[in-house]
């Protein structure tokens, strides 16, 4: 959440941040919160008065009881203070539930390097490699992973319902083949700490990261237990050292997770549906960074390098795209996304979003460090990104590596985590 400080002494500078995300409900958030604020403020001085008041009316009670006078009087008056400070204390407290309520839909201010506007404002600043081209021999993943066995989407519907695939044979061996080279990568290569988090959560964990309250409908949940299953790994792992202030020598911290991923959401019908595109159910390996806020600017950089090099890897041509104010989501304070390029379909697919969330995340969350011992806590700079999400990976390198005949060849750099160099129809 942003820093009620923030709000209220650099008002108009929020204002304008928030205003290129284009939505005017923000605006009047604002609004509301300052005048929350404000009736805060006011009664917490009130009250106070009260207080002394009644402090002082104590003392005078007990000098005239030590004196053997009469303290009706003052008891009297007081009896209406005390029903004055019980009022002002639940007036009290209600405002300050009405300022969470906002605090926690507020979204986060843009750097000033994201461009104002909705998704027709991101900018692509990168490409690498070349999008081979369509043709008519080249089939859509859903063909491909029907004539060569590997998806069973019916058997999967019938088990759950539309949007929980069944990867079977070589489909479930190239699929924990492709986590198997993400996650080493990551470890091994880029120094993650790898993290096997739960997969069911409380409310507190999905609202640190800001999953809750705005995407609740979009989540599954336990009611009988108040768990929700996790829609990405960033929700457990970022919340690992929530409540926590870390020692000067615990930072920074880089984590890895491979989980699945559930999400009630799953896009509008048609092409976007097709096959393993938008589903329910999918697995994702993510990385998530706890920072010191100077470091975090540099550390999205490095962190979208990390999630490219999984695609450099495989030899899938894709491209970087800065998310425009209006597309970034609540936490977000920048945002890349990585597409790839899928030649059967002929359209980018979005695998990777990386994201810098500044402190807000970290303010949800009461996620602090020490500079260096003895020093004030601050809040950590938290980021996140997928690297990658595993069924458009999929999608990509089947489309990509497909021959006329019908087979999928395996990219050299995943043959060491898989038993067969080429896929034949069934």
């Amino acid at each position: 959440m942003l820093d009620l400080k923030r709000i209220r002494f650099e008002t108009e500078a929020v204002r304008d941040q928030l205003a290129k995300r284009g939505d005017p409900e923000i605006g009047a958030a604002i609004d509301a919160l300052l005048q929350l604020d404000k009736d805060r403020r006011e009664l917490l001085g009130n009250t106070e008065q009260l207080k002394a008041l009644r402090n002082e009316a104590s003392r005078q009670i007990a000098d005239l009881k030590t004196q053997g006078k009469d303290a009706s009087a003052v008891i009297d008056r007081m009896r209406d203070v005390a029903d004055q400070i019980s009022r002002g204390d639940e007036r009290l407290g209600t405002i300050e539930s009405e300022m969470e309520e906002l605090l926690l839909v507020v979204p986060n201010t843009p750097l000033p390097e994201v461009p104002a506007g909705d998704q027709s404002a991101n900018e692509i600043i990168k490409t690498w490699g070349e999008p081979l081209e369509t043709a008519e021999w080249r089939k859509p993943h859903w063909e491909l992973a029907s004539n060569l066995g590997l998806i069973d989407l019916e058997r999967g519907a019938k088990l759950s319902g539309s949007g929980f695939p069944v990867y079977l044979g070589a489909g479930a061996r190239l699929a924990r083949g492709l986590i198997s080279l993400m996650l080493d990568l990551h470890v091994e290569e880029h120094g993650y700490t790898e993290v096997a988090p739960p997969f069911l959560v409380t409310r507190g964990t999905m609202t640190g990261t800001a999953q809750l309250p705005k995407l609740a409908a979009d989540a599954y949940r336990v009611e009988s237990d108040d768990l929700w299953l996790i829609p990405t790994a960033e929700v457990p792992v970022t919340n690992l050292h929530a409540g926590e202030v870390l020692a000067p020598g615990e930072m920074p911290r880089h984590y890895v997770a491979c989980t699945p991923c559930f999400r009630r959401e799953a896009g509008a019908a048609g092409r976007e549906t097709r096959g393993i595109n938008r589903v329910h159910q999918f697995d994702k390996v993510e990385l998530v960074r706890l920072e010191r806020p100077e470091d975090s600017a540099e550390a999205l950089e490095d962190l979208t390098r990390q999630a490219e090099a999984v695609l450099q890897r495989l030899g899938l041509a894709y491209r970087v795209t800065l998310l425009a104010a209006g597309d970034v989501a609540q936490q977000s304070a920048k945002t890349y996304d990585l597409e790839v390029w899928a030649p059967g379909a002929g359209r980018w697919l979005e695998v990777s979003s990386c994201s810098n969330c500044t402190d807000y995340q970290a303010r949800r969350a009461n996620i602090r460090f020490r500079q260096e011992r003895g020093a004030k806590p601050e809040f950590v700079h938290t980021l996140n990104g997928s690297a990658l999400a595993l069924p458009r990976t999929m999608i990509a390198l089947l489309e990509a590596y497909q021959s006329e005949d019908g087979a999928v060849d395996v990219p050299e750099a995943l043959l060491p985590f898989v038993n067969f160099s080429r896929l034949e129809p069934v």
